[in-house]
């Protein structure tokens, strides 16, 4: 069951000729040294085993070991863990193609000798529905998360057959078979209510080259949107079943139900471009980046649902901002990268990685967030969906084994290839195969240090088109040694033509003030700052001694200044100068110019106030933090 048709191993290898193609993951090493090759090597050497040893602590091998008589202990867990430890498996499976690593075998081989005993014949496996509710599969696809698992089993088993091991591979397949006897054409017509198997399916085509897969990942896209789900606790939208797909122009309801199913439109898009999706894709890539993100690239503005609000209902101290939401947008836009080549997607990828998701991570890569506020207050009652310090493990744990499977397989992202030439989306130091033997050494500092420095061992074999970032500003492009000359980007890339030596790519990394657009009202008034795409924030941990960080106003015109470096956190640090305190306050609502509480121009200076990168806070200890920053 060797792969039939594609044999890049990469996430998301269109079928259709005209599209970008990924470069294989083994064609990408990341060296190190830089944030992005250093966070994956954190996730190998610490998130990856600590999912892992969390699989086996909270429950999730024990719900497989109960049913084949090696363990007595109760089921524990939501009744969706197996995918946890499907994600965990995939994230293995992206090393072993990456790197060759056989560390996590025993951990793999268990797992999958307890997969195959639990299988039934006809091929069906859920530890939830031969266990506690045993009798009972498929009798809920509303909340019972069937498909979903069985989407991320797909995937875990795809990543492994690129490392030339199949076994989870005829194991998903024999489940992937009932699925289609039960659900395919002429068959049932209900549906999960999360989306998640769309995307697999497409996956395991291109794959294996059976186009019936395609076809029912086809099927349940036009299923969804016909109210067949009914309105259960938050309504049809929740579950993206209110308008038919090629209808929708509207994201709504849950984030990363929406988000993971326009990940698998895309992919149906990208295969077939004549399906007929490109106008939903795109209305609603307009409407999710336009009216409903967060600057951060957090996505779900209401913790009710785990939701989509309406248009710039975008609430900082109230965002649920789920990771996981960020990881599928970064899934969805890497798709509308290789659909449509223009670099506002990958400029989407950027912001939300060091952002978004990079915020989700401690410094030690062993605890998380699973949702993402932009504003913590001062003596914030701390709760699971909203802690104030990032937990070492969650009761619905998704997203700890979801930054596994992104962080291993991250190189798949940072560079694709047409006939004619190779275009670098993401930057990162290490090397890249570019084709007849050609190497080409990137060394970079970014986030933090905008300098591009590409050596080929020989000519470039095709043309080399380089992004240019929205937030670059003047960037500069040298070759083969020459002066410097404005980059004058196509589509947000700049063109090198084959045959070049050297190359030297000057993104300025400057820092900026930004404003909210007016309809954000619980920004209004406020200013967020960014250092090329990283956004930074004031944490309680850095403020003097007494001040209160809802009592800080900033200038009118605040100019950050460089503040060093931080060993601890590993980032680079900003001086803000002029802050200064609120005047004390006094009733909870007053007359106008009674004790309004804005910063007044008499006001005694605090001095330089240090701010983080966002996605470090929370790493010293608990406290306020706020990226919407009010100005007097």
């Amino acid at each position: 069951m060797a792969p039939a048709v594609h044999t890049v191993a990469a996430p998301a290898v269109p079928a259709a000729p005209t599209a970008r193609r990924p470069l294989d993951l083994r064609a990408i090493t990341l060296s190190g040294g830089d944030l992005l090759g250093d966070w994956q090597r954190l996730n190998r050497e610490a998130t990856i085993p600590h999912c892992i040893e969390r699989l086996e602590t909270t429950g999730v091998m024990d719900n497989l070991r109960r049913l084949v008589g090696e363990s007595d202990a109760e089921f524990r867990g939501p009744l969706f863990a197996d995918s946890d430890l499907y994600k965990t498996l995939e994230a293995i499976g992206w090393e072993a193609v990456r790197t060759g690593s056989t560390e996590f075998d025993p951990f793999v081989d268990e797992a999958v000798r307890l997969l195959t005993d639990v299988q039934e014949p006809d091929g069906y496996l859920d530890s939830y529905y031969q266990g506690p509710h045993a009798g009972e599969r498929f009798t809920d696809l509303p909340q019972g998360h069937e498909l979903y698992k069985l989407g991320h089993l797909v995937q875990a088993a795809i990543a492994f057959a690129y490392a030339g091991r199949d076994d989870l591979l005829a194991l998903a397949l024999r489940y992937v078979e009932l699925v289609h006897t039960t659900f395919g054409e002429g068959a049932r017509g209900d549906l999960d209510g999360h989306p998640e198997i769309e995307t697999a399916l497409v996956e395991l085509s291109r794959l294996t080259g059976d186009p019936r897969h395609r076809e029912l990942a086809r099927r349940m896209v036009e299923l969804r949107g016909h109210r067949t789900i009914g309105e259960g606790a938050f309504g049809g939208a929740y579950y993206q079943d209110l308008v038919p797909v090629k209808e929708a122009r509207e994201a709504t309801g849950h984030a990363v139900r929406q988000l993971y199913l326009l990940a698998g439109v895309a992919d149906l898009e990208l295969d077939d471009p004549a399906s007929g999706y490109a106008d939903t894709l795109d209305a609603l890539w307009h409407d999710v980046h336009e009216k409903k993100l967060y600057v951060t690239g957090g996505l779900g503005s209401r913790h009710r649902g785990e939701a989509f609000g309406d248009p710039y209902e975008l609430p900082a101290d109230r965002a649920y901002s789920e990771t996981c939401a960020a990881i599928a947008n970064l899934h969805w836009n890497w798709r509308m990268l290789l659909r449509g080549g223009d670099a506002r997607f990958a400029d989407e990828m950027e912001r939300g990685l060091y952002n978004a998701i990079a915020v989700s991570t401690s410094v030690d890569g062993r605890s998380y967030f699973y949702s993402n506020p932009l504003q913590l207050r001062t003596g914030h009652d701390h709760e699971e969906d909203a802690p104030s310090t990032r937990l070492d493990w969650y009761n619905c744990a998704c997203c700890p084994p979801n930054l596994a499977r992104l962080l291993s397989s991250i190189t798949a992202y940072l560079a694709t290839e047409t006939d004619d030439a190779v275009q670098l989306h993401l930057y990162a130091t290490g090397e890249i195969a570019l084709g007849d033997g050609v190497t080409a050494t990137v060394r970079t500092e970014l986030p933090w240090d905008g300098r591009v420095e590409i050596s080929l061992d020989g000519p470039a074999p095709k043309a080399l088109e380089l992004r240019i970032p929205a937030w670059a500003e003047g960037a500069t492009l040298a070759v083969d040694g020459g002066e410097p000359q404005e980059a004058a980007p196509a589509n947000g890339y700049a063109r090198v033509e084959a045959g070049a030596r050297s190359i030297v790519l000057e993104l300025p990394v400057t820092t900026v003030i930004e404003t909210a657009h007016p309809w954000v009202d619980a920004a209004r008034g406020t200013v967020a700052v960014r250092r090329g795409p990283v956004y930074y924030a004031l944490e309680s941990a850095d403020l003097p001694e007494g001040l209160t960080l809802e009592d800080v106003v900033l200038p009118a015109d605040p100019r950050p200044a460089d503040g060093g470096w931080d060993d601890a956190l590993g980032v680079p640090v900003l001086a803000i100068e002029g802050a200064s305190r609120r005047p004390a306050a006094g009733a909870l609502y007053a007359a106008r110019g009674r004790a309004s509480g804005a910063g007044s121009p008499g006001a005694p200076e605090l001095g330089a106030l240090r701010a983080i990168p966002y996605f470090r806070w929370a790493n010293r200890a608990p406290g306020a933090m706020r990226v919407w920053l009010p100005t007097s």
